[in-house]
């Protein structure tokens, strides 16, 4: 049985603190619990957007014209599922009242577990129809996230957590991961930037600041150090940065050629979405 509505609606009112509980995990005995409670067996991806990608074999630089673009990680697990579940709305942007991104552009969730979802909250829909949602989550400026999410099943009540997948699309002002450079460090580091992927500052850099805007970075991994911009460990690689700087100077690469597949084969294990 789904989460009821009432409890979702709690949420919502509790989702402006994240930050203040995130960071209480870093006690030491409150830590072990909420990681146990809520992200026990957790290993998630965030994914570049497809148009910042390069990359690099040796010393050069090619886009990925026939090269597998990381929104492929996404649409071949939206193949393999059997089921497929559109919220009808962004728990987190709702929460948040947010001015700059759809709302009602949910996370998509695969695997059998999303039968058990309240049906208020969104609906089923056919591979064809999710398809066609995640490229318009993309198209909107979102940004993928995708593998296997304790918290995802704990709220919205639904199991076994090995059958639920999460593909949320998230925005940079209303992201529930802003919370990682607060939250105890084990926990964050099961939220990761794709294999390869390497965010990198040129000579180009003017040191203008528009990469750390709060409305770019979300997780605050930008900052300006004698006039030029350092990105530092927190980044997780979606390339905003790069698509927002006016120089140029902010590069996207990756030094695997086989990352999507690598991608795909660290997530397949742990959870089933047949």
């Amino acid at each position: 049985m789904g989460a009821p509505l009432w409890m979702v609606e709690l949420l919502k009112k509790t989702f402006p603190n994240v930050r203040l509980i995130a960071q209480l995990t870093n006690v030491p005995i409150i830590g072990r619990i909420v990681d146990k409670l809520l992200f026990d067996g957790d290993h998630i991806i965030y994914l570049p957007k497809d148009d910042v990608v390069e990359i690099k074999i040796g010393k050069q630089l090619e886009r990925p014209v026939e090269t597998a673009l990381p929104s492929q990680i996404v649409h071949e697990f939206i193949d393999k599922a059997n089921y497929h579940w559109i919220m009808n709305f962004c728990i987190c942007r709702e929460s948040l009242t947010c001015k700059d991104y759809p709302i009602d552009y949910g996370c998509l969730f695969l695997g059998e577990a999303v039968l058990d979802i309240n049906p208020h909250l969104g609906k089923l829909v056919t591979k064809e129809e999710a398809h066609d949602y995640v490229r318009k989550c993309r198209e909107a400026g979102l940004v993928h996230l995708i593998g296997r999410n304790k918290l995802d099943a704990m709220w919205l009540n639904v199991g076994p957590g090995d059958k639920l997948m999460t593909i949320c699309n998230c925005c940079p002002c209303c992201c529930l991961w802003k919370i990682l450079p607060d939250i105890n460090p084990e926990i964050g580091r099961k939220i990761t930037k794709m294999q390869g992927v390497n965010v990198t500052v040129i000579d180009a850099c003017v040191g203008c600041g528009t990469c750390t805007q709060d409305d770019v970075c979300f997780v605050n991994a930008i900052r300006l150090v004698d006039g030029r911009s350092i990105i530092g460990p927190d980044c997780r690689g979606c390339g905003r940065c790069v698509q927002v700087c006016p120089e140029g100077a902010i590069e996207l690469t990756v030094d695997n050629k086989t990352y999507v597949k690598d991608s795909i084969d660290s997530i397949d294990p742990l959870i089933d979405v047949k």
